[in-house]
């Protein structure tokens, strides 16, 4: 974000919506307890437009019972600097406060980016993998420097669905989007005790959903089924183990692997059957 305009930070009162974890009371207790003894952080960005008018929002609660709300606003910028900017704004506030931080953000562009991607970027000297300069990378280099400087006790990274009712994302949100909207919402600062939000009601999976590769590959090499051919009788198995067991050993069977039911009808019809003589399932009683 090289000549990027410097956000503008301010802290000071926040409102938010609470979301009643679903939990047994026992269980919810003691995760609540756990949780005040980290460091919690929600963060989040925003750009009207992309690239437009980006604000960024921040929440920190402190095992000491504090909690404290940061924000920004920049002319001119994208959401996926806005994102980047609010996770490192977080990491400079934190610096001087010891311990882990659990870090939660909707960004998959963020985590990924951190955790996975930027390897590559430094080996390839900031180039993608497909020969293209790494967008952002100043603000890569300065969440990196950042993360580092916590090796300590590492930045735990937590992704968290947006707009799914989970107070500290959606308080986050609201900071951001004002902020990108020109307006100057009023930022908290003080007790937790007084902070209306429930920042400590987590959800329970915090997972990376699957990428859009990973899901590709595995839609790609998923097959629909595999057919089997047994003394002229076809039939569809769910797993090659057992489609192998049908063929194995028994002279003039066939098999095939099938990606689509309209590839089952074609590898049916190439057998010189029809459609409707497939069945389902696995018999023993044809060796």
């Amino acid at each position: 974000m090289s000549g990027a305009p410097t956000p503008r930070r301010r802290t000071a009162r926040a409102v938010g919506p609470a979301n009643a974890a679903r939990r047994s009371a026992t269980e919810r207790q003691m995760t609540f307890e756990t949780r005040l003894h980290s460091i919690v952080a929600f963060t989040d960005g925003a750009a009207k437009g992309n690239p437009g008018p980006g604000g960024w929002g921040a929440i920190i609660a402190t095992p000491d019972g504090q909690v404290i709300e940061l924000g920004g606003g920049v002319r001119h910028t994208t959401n996926n600097q806005m994102e980047l900017t609010a996770v490192i704004e977080t990491l400079r506030q934190l610096r001087a406060t010891p311990g882990a931080i659990a870090l939660h953000t909707d960004s998959t562009y963020v985590i990924r980016g951190i955790t996975e991607w930027i390897h590559g970027w430094r080996r390839r000297g900031w180039m993608t993998a497909q020969g293209q300069p790494v967008l952002n990378r100043e603000l890569w280099e300065q969440l990196a420097a950042l993360t580092a400087e916590r090796r300590a006790a590492p930045v735990a990274w937590h992704y968290v669905r947006g707009h799914t009712l989970i107070p500290g994302n959606e308080r986050a949100d609201a900071i951001a989007v004002a902020f990108a909207g020109g307006q100057r919402p009023a930022l908290y600062a003080g007790a937790l005790t007084g902070y209306p939000v429930a920042i400590h009601d987590l959800p329970d999976d915090t997972t990376l959903p699957p990428s859009a590769r990973t899901r590709s590959n595995a839609e790609r090499q998923a097959p629909h089924s595999y057919l089997s051919l047994v003394n002229g009788r076809p039939m569809r198995h769910a797993t090659w183990a057992d489609c192998e067991r049908r063929v194995k050993g028994v002279s003039g069977a066939r098999f095939k692997k099938a990606m689509s039911a309209a590839e089952e009808s074609a590898i049916l019809a190439a057998w010189g059957l029809p459609a409707d003589a497939l069945e389902d399932g696995f018999t023993t009683d044809e060796h």
